[in-house]
């Protein structure tokens, strides 16, 4: 977990490291939409709070949900309760992240699969601020097992089960391993944000931290 920096240190998601997710995030949508199971481990270091749950530690998948779009995320574990909104692409053909002005919310890639439809939906948001933590400031704590919920515009919940935490360094940053669908017949989400250490001199994070989950459950 990213150590929160103190006011006027520089803002968190600049420079290279975000950047590097931004890209990643872009090639993912235009390039890895028919990667097949993924279902072997990523190459991305599993993050401290432990290796994967065996497979039949967890609940199973459920069929994925009709399409809907996100109004709302609670991870009652970490203590997220944020409010969704759309992200589409910038100028430059990356995905804009949220604005700093609202490090409380989730951003959403609407270009891509919505939450509980089949694929692979992303969410991403901010670590920390100059001078607070953000909304994902505890991601990397989460463990396999936990549970997120994405209220959606149809009204159902659904419930997706974290199966994996990793950090993905920036150098050989590979979007298809963070991003991929692992198993093409699931509904899967990935929450992503910055993390590793923190670079006071480029105010650059030195890693991305991607929580993967999938679906579990179905509330009205």
């Amino acid at each position: 977990m990213a150590q929160m920096r103190s006011s006027g240190s520089g803002r968190l998601l600049t420079g290279i490291a975000w950047a590097v997710l931004l890209v990643g995030l872009w090639l993912w949508g235009r390039e890895i939409a028919g990667v097949p199971d993924g279902s072997s481990t990523t190459n991305g270091d599993v993050a401290a709070v432990g290796r994967p749950l065996l497979a039949a530690e967890l609940p199973p998948a459920i069929k994925p949900l009709p399409e809907a779009g996100p109004h709302r995320v609670d991870i009652p574990s970490i203590g997220v309760q944020a409010p969704v909104i759309k992200r589409g692409l910038d100028g430059e053909g990356a995905i804009a992240p949220p604005p700093y002005d609202q490090a409380g919310v989730v951003g959403w890639y609407a270009g891509g699969v919505k939450p509980g439809a089949k694929g692979t939906a992303l969410f991403v948001g901010h670590v920390d601020t100059e001078s607070r933590p953000a909304v994902f400031y505890n991601l990397s704590t989460l463990k396999p097992g936990e549970k997120v919920r994405v209220t959606r515009a149809d009204g159902t919940v659904a419930e997706f089960t974290v199966e994996e935490v990793a950090v993905y360094d920036r150098s050989g940053f590979d979007p298809h391993k963070a991003y991929g669908v692992r198993h093409d017949d699931r509904a899967e989400l990935r929450l992503i944000t910055c993390g590793g250490t923190f670079d006071r001199a480029t105010k650059t994070y030195s890693s991305n931290v991607v929580a993967s989950a999938f679906l579990t459950g179905k509330g009205p």
